[in-house]
């Protein structure tokens, strides 16, 4: 089936239109990513200028200070209770060794055996303080802590939130799509005619 010559310059026509129109939309296209980079980099300055410093200056104001007493608080512990703890354990695992190497010592320089009866007295005497000691520094260790978030916990929650819904909201006005921007799905390609 042939086509007429006028028909023949009407496609043409109407090609050459699809053309221009495909060029257009390239260069279009290719402003639009350079507005888009942009409006990225703006973004990413406003963060830096704006968002972060205000996030850090909350972080400082409110979270910083439950941080460094919950550290001081650790620390704490950890030399006031744990160190003494774990001493007198030690302290009293060395006296059980130095009697023991005593002992020894004396039975082989031929003293004799020592008073069983009166060692384990002793012993006794000495296990029964060692875990009295213990168990009350256990127990000191062990007491109830106090619970929950305080009031400039909570407000340092809700300022972090505030800023990253901020945040998000300013990332989704930025970059949120046009309905009237048109957008080929290959840009490479050129429209058939």
């Amino acid at each position: 089936m042939s086509l007429s010559r006028k028909r023949k310059k009407e496609l043409r026509r109407l090609q050459e239109q699809a053309n221009k129109l495909w060029e257009s939309q390239q260069v279009l296209v290719g402003e639009a990513a350079t507005v888009a980079r942009e409006a990225g980099r703006q973004l990413g300055n406003y963060n830096r200028e704006h968002i972060a410093p205000a996030v850090q200056a909350n972080y400082e104001k409110y979270a910083a200070p439950y941080v460094d007493k919950g550290v001081k608080t650790a620390q704490q512990v950890f030399s006031d209770r744990v160190v003494p703890a774990a001493g007198a354990v030690v302290g009293s695992a060395l006296s059980v060794w130095d009697a023991a190497n005593d002992t020894r010592s004396k039975l082989a320089a031929g003293r004799g055996l020592p008073d069983f009866d009166a060692l384990a007295k002793k012993a006794q005497k000495n296990s029964k303080k060692a875990s009295q000691k213990l168990s009350a520094q256990l127990a000191a260790a062990s007491a109830p802590k106090k619970k929950g978030v305080g009031a400039g916990g909570v407000i340092a929650l809700i300022l972090g939130a505030a800023a990253a819904i901020g945040v998000i909201y300013a990332a989704w006005q930025t970059l949120r799509a046009d309905d009237e921007l048109w957008v080929a799905d290959d840009p490479l390609r050129e429209p058939d005619a």
